[in-house]
């Protein structure tokens, strides 16, 4: 589940005298294919493609996904695959909507401090540390998914991790952008980024958790935690 983001390309900024003190509501994927009135057999293809998708990364790896090769593992048509999904790149991000929904949900209804119940800062530094750890667990594929520039900000799932680290932000410095510090922060958990950091320079996973660590700290200009 994701938040709503068929908005304006610039939200408008809280008033000084309200802080969003509330959750934003858990809404379904804009997907055409996750909406509610998709006809019950286009739904099973979907499932179909998608558990295809899954076992051919199981055994050949993400480079074993093509359009072509989900067809015939799933006994459908070629068509039927781009029809669901347009191109590679929206099948692969179809594969991590599962993951983007579970994270959506712990953070959002989930026990602190990734959930409602802790203070702001602990709560945007348990989300980086998480987004971190399930980055690396599905490094492949989200590398293989990641859209060129034109797309990759506009995904629902990561504009919802965007909106997310803005609302965070707006309690902890109402008086900065925001908006631009949640990109900034969003750019270290960037799956290119944690690719080169671990694997091109052998960073462990820890060095990176304590990298986020600090920079939260410089960003909000609070303490890190002891």
């Amino acid at each position: 589940m994701l938040y709503a983001v068929l908005m304006p390309s610039a939200p408008p900024p809280f008033p000084e005298s309200v802080q969003p003190s509330g959750e934003p509501q858990l809404l379904q994927l804009s997907s055409v294919e996750d909406e509610p009135c998709l006809r019950a057999d286009a739904a099973r293809n979907r499932a179909r493609l998608l558990e295809a998708a899954d076992r051919l990364i199981a055994e050949h790896g993400v480079d074993g996904v093509t359009m072509e090769a989900v067809a015939t593992a799933a006994d459908v048509g070629k068509g039927t695959v781009f029809r669901r999904f347009g191109d590679r790149t929206g099948l692969l991000m179809a594969l991590l909507d599962h993951s983007a929904k579970k994270l959506q949900a712990d953070f959002l209804g989930g026990p602190p401090p990734l959930g409602p119940g802790a203070p702001p800062v602990d709560r945007l530094r348990a989300f980086g540390v998480a987004v971190l750890y399930r980055s690396a667990e599905q490094l492949d594929l989200r590398l293989a998914a990641q859209a060129g520039p034109n797309r990759r900000y506009a995904h629902p799932s990561v504009q919802a991790l965007s909106m997310h680290v803005t609302v965070l932000l707006r309690q902890i410095v109402p008086d900065a952008d925001c908006e631009v510090l949640a990109q900034v922060l969003m750019g270290y958990l960037d799956p290119g980024l944690i690719h080169h950091l671990t694997r091109e320079r052998g960073m462990p996973m820890e060095r990176l958790e304590a990298g986020w660590t600090d920079l939260v700290a410089r960003v909000t200009q609070t303490r890190p935690p002891a």
